[in-house]
């Protein structure tokens, strides 16, 4: 490995971007509920504060709303501020500020003003945090013109992703997900940036085209490994923007392999992967299929606590292996 390359893990990857922005500008300023001395509801934030003082890591009051419009406000005026929700599942309360404000003031002041606001939602399932506080919203943000929405699967690309996203002039709505923060992986030292709107082809493949959103993409990746040994050869997309997404990279991988899964961990209906089928259905690329386009996603129902429920609630392994063994040998 090179010597410039270490491990560091998700979380340390995000903390690392974060410091080298607020090195480089002084415009750069974190704002949310207690990340300042407690460091974040996940421990991300750590010791910025001490390193950079509560001018510009500050606590904000108990109102998503409050801290959202705050942010979006001191974006206009001259301000970079990245904004963290505990949860995304509180960006629930914040909607007015991020959908009514943030998207959409460039576009009703004709171009003279532009929203530089970074927001970190914490999502997904499988820390037992029930159904407030475990759901995969990015779909949501998605649907909004105006917003970027960016769900980086590794280490690398959440430190390159985020310094890309500050250096935007317009907001970007980061989705993390809860079970990559202890993930390691290799990162570069110093500033880099990953493109936001290119998705990333994890594993090349010739039978079956796998695209895959934040912590499904290991999944994919996993379940790629399982169908090689059975002889079948499965790519795998790391879509990582989900506005805008990529549609020459998918595009050209279902013109290759004739076939597309989707696997999302976010509600099927209405979902990130409804968006590629459409987009594919739509495209040169419908001619080359040979079998229906599969979505697998969240099923109809919040998360539940159980833990095997769960589990049951999002794609998994298994599941993913055994939907693509069917969609390769015909049985869809």
């Amino acid at each position: 490995m090179d010597a410039a390359v270490r491990e560091l893990s998700y979380s340390q990857a995000i903390q690392e971007a974060m410091a080298i922005a607020m090195e480089a500008d002084e415009r750069v300023i974190l704002m949310g509920e207690d990340i300042g001395v407690y460091g974040g509801a996940f421990q991300v934030t750590g010791d910025l504060i001490d390193r950079f003082g509560p001018d510009r890591v500050m606590d904000t009051p108990i109102s998503e709303l409050g801290g959202a419009g705050v942010a979006v406000g001191a974006a206009v005026t001259g301000l970079r501020p990245i904004f963290e929700f505990q949860f995304s599942d509180f960006a629930a309360l914040a909607m007015e500020q991020i959908v009514n404000q943030a998207a959409k003031m460039r576009y009703m002041l004709g171009g003279a003003v532009s929203v530089p606001v970074v927001m970190r939602f914490p999502g997904g399932s499988g820390t037992g945090a029930a159904a407030q506080h475990s759901q995969s919203l990015e779909a949501w943000l998605g649907h909004v013109p105006g917003l970027k929405v960016i769900q980086p699967a590794t280490p690398h690309d959440v430190k390159g992703m985020l310094l890309a996203a500050v250096a935007d002039p317009d907001p970007v709505m980061i989705f993390e997900h809860k079970l990559l923060y202890k993930m390691k992986g290799p990162v570069p030292e110093g500033h880099y940036t990953v493109p936001i709107g290119k998705a990333e082809v994890r594993r090349e493949g010739r039978d079956l085209t796998v695209v895959a959103t934040s912590l499904m993409v290991h999944k994919a990746l996993e379940a790629a490994e399982t169908l090689a040994a059975e002889g079948m050869d499965v790519e795998v997309i790391d879509l990582r923007t989900i506005r805008p997404m990529d549609r020459e990279t998918v595009i050209e991988s279902v013109k290759k392999t004739s076939r597309l899964m989707c696997v999302y961990e976010g509600v099927k209906t209405l979902g990130v992967g409804a968006e590629l089928s459409a987009m594919v259905a739509e495209s040169e690329a419908f001619d080359y299929l040979d079998a229906p386009i599969v979505r697998l996603g969240g099923a109809e129902t919040p998360i539940p606590y159980n833990p095997e429920l769960e589990k049951a609630a999002v794609p998994q392994v298994p599941g993913i292996v055994a939907a693509a063994r069917d969609l390769i040998r015909g049985a869809r």
